[in-house]
């Protein structure tokens, strides 16, 4: 017998395929058929040995030969793995295998598994996961976008004018304020039951909503939905992240990442559907049958990864070391359970999120930006965010955002990535249809179609990115796309006039929707490629919180932007004529209430008004360029090809 064969202790198998091996040369890792010939040569037994006079020699002939099967095995794997790439190291420096199915000595079959040795999901069932996730993020886009063609008929029934800012804002407000606690609660807890969970949550908030029978009822609705929403998203990314291998999941993300367009031009049309020819309580409604699929799939198609504390099994102690720590965790004050959860970071936190997203929905509109209110609001959230911070740098690894992760130059460049183009695509969504209801005299189901050039082409752009960043593995080179496109296409629109030309209302949206689809979906590629796998959770819901942020704060920036500036127009377009009354109105009112002779004026101060929150997105997607830049080239195939390509 070769001494490679015969002397092959653990330490050396083990290291045959480990991630800095893995993709040895063939010099370093012999092939599958060298290895087959050297046994055939030695004649290796493969099955216990023949009896023996000496019993204890039989016993010792049968652990050496036992030894040895074990060490033929795993050099057979390692050979494999250098033959046909079957061990993929990804960028967490990990080795994802493989299961092979042998029948007569030939292997017929081959399926990744998780860290936990359990296969990712295929065929049908991943099939199913795959449309449940889109059906869930759905629902979550829906909600942002339904509610708006709804709210004039709301306010007819309840007579509540005064809180229309509320059906928004409460919403808003749980959502952003829960979306990296649910974070920890990825971590720590099943992944499966925490996302049904949410989605529960949010089924119920939708079904208060539909049997609303006054104004604060729907207002106390749209919070429980807010609730389960923070979940959502990063709890749709997280599992995709347990259902398929990174270097396939930029194009199931892409996919999941296309609902927000396609919910954002669905949400005006089915909400204008069921509000002219059913019932407003329908744009809630919907969610609950469409929600109850999502249950039943996810209950029943995805298995929850073995996990304890967070860490996959493969990052765990021995069975000795793990008993150990479990009577440990036994023993713990209640302080020491709770303390990884960050309880005093998300008491400050919370609070903080709420006060700046109420200073910026009551600023400029409910109260004077230099009311006492205003800028108490804006001190308290300074006060608390900074007491956040500091909470954050004395917990580490116990602190909802653990400064370790947040230092990575790719997390926190892939945050500010997600942070301004969230912002730049949700202030333009918002207002390109109040330009096309105002300016060109659309109606709001019109102008949700006047909107698709840009949402269709983000979708497809999405897709396509997703895909080539399968195929190719990087994707910085689609942020940067991304970056060129958006301030080309976003500065392009700022230019709208009323006497724009059909052509380049529709060319100009294609342009931006199609640097929003490049580059949207990367920064989560990029937490996932470069954080290790417990970590996944955290940094998922720190990109989707950003995003989401950063279109909540400059949807209401360019709020104000677009009040103030109306008025200064209509005062010096339209001398005559009250602001006040234009206002009143809204956009789709002013052909109807403002004097034919003034019209063209108010229009004109319209579009000057709403191209200036055009402006805002383009200077966004500008500082995009940051993120782009500061990322680091990494690739969803592992580090093999990086450094193949070096």
């Amino acid at each position: 017998m070769s001494d490679t064969l015969k002397a092959a202790p653990a330490a050396t198998v083990a290291g045959a395929v480990s991630p800095s091996n893995s993709r040895a040369p063939s010099t370093l890792a012999p092939s599958r058929a060298s290895v087959d010939k050297e046994l055939r040569d030695e004649k290796l037994p493969t099955t216990s040995g023949s009896g023996s006079a000496d019993e204890d020699e039989v016993d010792n002939d049968a652990e050496d030969r036992e030894t040895e099967n074990v060490n033929v095995a795993a050099i057979r794997a390692a050979a494999d793995a250098d033959d046909v790439g079957n061990a993929n190291t990804n960028a967490l420096g990990k080795v994802e295998t493989s299961k092979s199915q042998t029948e007569g000595g030939l292997a017929v079959a081959k399926t990744a598994t998780r860290e936990d040795g359990s296969e990712y999901p295929t065929g049908a069932r991943l099939g199913l996961i795959m449309l449940a996730l889109c059906l869930a993020v759905f629902l979550m886009a829906l909600d942002n976008s339904i509610i708006a063609t709804a709210i004039p008929k709301i306010t007819d029934q309840f007579h509540s004018l005064n809180d229309v800012g509320w059906y928004g804002s409460a919403y808003l407000l749980t959502t952003a304020a829960l979306q990296l606690l649910f974070g920890k609660f990825y971590t720590y807890f099943s992944i499966k039951w925490i996302f049904l969970g949410a989605i529960f949550v949010f089924e119920v908030g939708s079904l208060i909503c539909g049997v609303a029978q006054n104004s604060v009822t729907l207002i106390i609705g749209r919070a429980v939905a807010g609730l389960g929403s923070s979940g959502i998203f990063s709890g749709a990314l997280i599992i995709l992240a347990y259902s398929v291998t990174l270097d396939k999941r930029p194009m199931y993300s892409g996919m999941i990442g296309s609902m927000y367009g396609i919910a954002s031009v669905a949400g005006p049309l089915l909400g204008g559907v069921f509000t002219d020819k059913v019932t407003w309580r329908w744009c809630f409604l919907i969610n609950l049958p469409i929600g109850a699929i999502t249950l039943v799939v996810i209950g029943v198609f995805f298995t929850d990864p073995d996990r304890k504390n967070g860490q996959p099994v493969a990052a765990r102690v021995s069975t000795a070391d793990a008993a150990a720590a479990a009577d440990a965790r036994a023993n713990r004050t209640l302080w020491e359970k709770i303390r990884p959860f960050d309880p005093i970071g998300s008491a400050i936190f919370m609070p903080a999120i709420i006060c700046l997203l109420l200073a910026l929905q009551w600023g400029g509109t409910t109260y004077a930006w230099k009311s006492g209110r205003i800028i108490a609001l804006f001190v308290v959230f300074g006060v608390l965010i900074l007491a956040f911070l500091f909470v954050q740098y004395r917990q580490q690894d116990d602190a909802t955002v653990p400064p370790r992760i947040i230092k990575k130059r790719s997390v926190w460049a892939a945050g500010w990535y997600s942070f301004a183009t969230g912002a730049a695509f949700l202030a333009s969504i918002y207002y390109l249809p109040i330009w096309f209801q105002a300016v060109r005299g659309a109606s709001a189901v019109s102008s949700g179609l006047m909107n698709l050039p840009m949402l269709i082409s983000l979708v497809l752009m999405s897709i396509v990115a997703g895909g080539v960043v399968t195929f190719v593995g990087y994707y910085t080179p689609f942020m940067l796309a991304g970056t060129v496109l958006m301030p080309i296409g976003y500065g392009l629109i700022t230019t709208f006039a009323p006497g724009i030309s059909t052509g380049k209302w529709i060319g100009y949206q294609i342009i931006a929707g199609a640097g929003v689809g490049l580059g949207m979906q990367q920064p989560l590629m990029a937490v996932q490629t470069v954080l290790d796998l417990k970590d996944v959770p955290t940094g998922t819901s720190v990109i989707v919180f950003l995003q989401t942020l950063g279109g909540a704060l400059f949807v209401s920036i360019c709020q104000n932007i677009f009040t103030n500036k109306l008025q200064a127009n209509v005062l010096r377009l339209v001398p005559g004529l009250d602001p006040a009354t234009v206002l009143a109105a809204g956009a789709t009112g002013i052909q109807k209430v403002i004097d034919p002779a003034q019209l063209p004026g108010v229009i004109l101060a319209y579009s000057e008004a709403l191209t200036q929150t055009f402006i805002v997105s383009t200077a966004l997607a500008a500082m995009t360029l940051i993120g782009s830049a500061a990322i680091e080239w990494k690739s969803v195939k592992g580090k093999a090809i990086e450094v193949g390509m070096a």
